[in-house]
């Protein structure tokens, strides 16, 4: 079953994975992150968020921790409070130039130092101070030492020191070197992806062989559009195969999917259920039939025909034969009579002896032949059916689902059953049938046997194509 339509549709797909890798354009996108517009920031702010180094201050404390470690205790340690400290006037930085201009003419004489661990500073030894340096000039010199100490602002003379430059810190959010390292990998982008006109010609080779296997426009166009929504103008993926393969495997689960008509529970819930099966002649609707009794009866349900089909002698008696083989009652009347007539005292013998299912065998037809149409149309207003079910032949493909459109049309159909579909290599008709006609698959016909009714399943259906 399916078996040519699962190899040419195996080889069909592989082709059109390889050609949609070949015909694929290979494309470097560029891709530029727009810059963040600045909001405006206050001036006090934009001062907070730079960082200026500060000059050693404020506590003597901070000048301790840069001493080698001579130091005092720590219950020793003096923090001295910051105080405000005037700025020196002119005539103090005269003298302190004088005091120093001096003390460089005066090479040798050296002026003895001494560690006060008070201060935490070496200060003028005034009391070993050697001639020829005046003691009142030390002294003084001493105390303009004290007062430049004391002022971390302002440095000058020899103990002046360089200021270091002020730094500024850019404000920069956390998130910039995130975005920096991201825009280094989108920068370029390589994507292979296949245009709408390339798909279109490499797409036409797989319609090619949908066609030859009788599946039907409206299935390829369904496959052609999900298969053009994943792959055109797209990135491809690493395995197109394997895409390609899961799009037609979901497209064809859609279109297979369908309420299922449960006649067992219908039979069940309403006596007596009433089926009319209808189809062209020679599609196999008096097997069919035989087929559904077994069905019914396996189920323990009890069955009655009626032979509708009296344009046909040889119908009456195939039926008969079928009947008796099941051991059911038949209603038939005389070669020629009202169809009608004879589904309608089918439908009363079942009311009357509370038989679970009647089935009505019709004659077959065109759907062109207006007067076996306007027949069809008297036995359904006459019996009402609950269940109305088309019978066509699997192996007949596109023709069978066009059969199934035109009677759908004039008869609103409930579902259908395919027969011979032991035999169809080509398998188009099962996959078009429910989605052109927007109704089940009841049944498909596997063999010549009363046993060979098979439920329908898509889900083997889809096995047996290989998805």
């Amino acid at each position: 079953m399916f078996k040519k339509l699962k190899n040419k549709l195996k080889d069909a797909l592989t082709s059109f994975s390889k050609k949609a890798e070949g015909e694929a354009e290979v494309i470097s996108e560029e891709v530029v992150e727009e810059p963040v517009k600045e909001k405006s920031v206050p001036e006090e702010k934009l001062v907070a968020e730079k960082i200026i180094e500060k000059p050693v201050v404020e506590k003597k404390k901070e000048v301790v921790e840069d001493k080698p470690a001579v130091c005092v205790p720590k219950k020793e340690e003096v923090v001295v409070e910051k105080k405000e400290v005037k700025e020196p006037t002119e005539e103090e930085l005269e003298r302190m130039d004088d005091l120093i201009e001096k003390g460089h003419q005066k090479k040798s004489e050296k002026v003895p130092m001494k560690f006060d661990a008070g201060q935490m500073q070496h200060v003028p030894d005034l009391e070993n101070i050697e001639e020829p340096v005046e003691k009142e000039v030390i002294e003084e010199k001493a105390e303009i030492i004290e007062e430049a100490i004391q002022r971390p602002k302002k440095r000058f003379g020899l103990f002046k020191k360089k200021e270091k430059p002020v730094v500024e810190k850019e404000t920069v959010s956390k998130e910039e070197p995130k975005k920096k390292g991201l825009g280094k990998l989108t920068e370029k982008l390589t994507t292979k992806k296949i245009s709408a006109e390339k798909f279109e010609k490499i797409f036409w080779d797989l319609e090619l062989v949908l066609l030859e296997n009788n599946v039907s426009v409206q299935v390829i166009d369904k496959i052609k559009e999900n298969l053009k929504e994943e792959l055109v103008d797209k990135p491809l993926p690493r395995n197109v195969s394997a895409k390609i393969l899961e799009v037609l495997k979901r497209t064809l689960d859609e279109i297979l999917t369908f309420d299922k008509l449960d006649l067992i529970a219908l039979a069940k819930d309403k006596k007596p259920l009433i089926i009319a099966v209808f189809g062209i002649n020679g599609a196999g609707k008096t097997t069919s039939i035989a087929k559904l009794t077994k069905y019914f009866q396996n189920n323990g349900l009890s069955v009655v025909l009626a032979a509708c089909d009296t344009f046909r002698a040889a119908a009456i008696q195939q039926l008969e034969e079928h009947a008796n083989n099941l051991k059911v009652k038949m209603i038939k009347h005389d070669y020629g009579s009202d169809a009608a007539a004879v589904a309608f005292d089918a439908k009363k013998y079942a009311e009357k002896n509370g038989v679970d299912v009647v089935l009505i065998d019709t004659a077959g037809r065109l759907h062109s032949n207006a007067n076996l149409m306007a027949e069809l149309e008297k036995i359904i207003r006459i019996t009402e059916p609950d269940v109305k079910l088309f019978v066509g032949e699997s192996i007949t493909g596109n023709d069978c689902v066009e059969q199934a459109e035109k009677f759908n049309s004039l008869v609103e159909m409930d579902g259908a059953i395919l027969t011979k579909a032991d035999v169809d290599e080509k398998g188009g008709a099962p996959l078009s049938i429910s989605y052109v006609i927007k109704k089940p698959i009841l049944f498909l016909g596997v063999g010549q046997e009363y046993k060979d009714l098979e439920e329908f399943d898509k889900d083997k259906v889809l096995e047996r194509l290989g998805l």
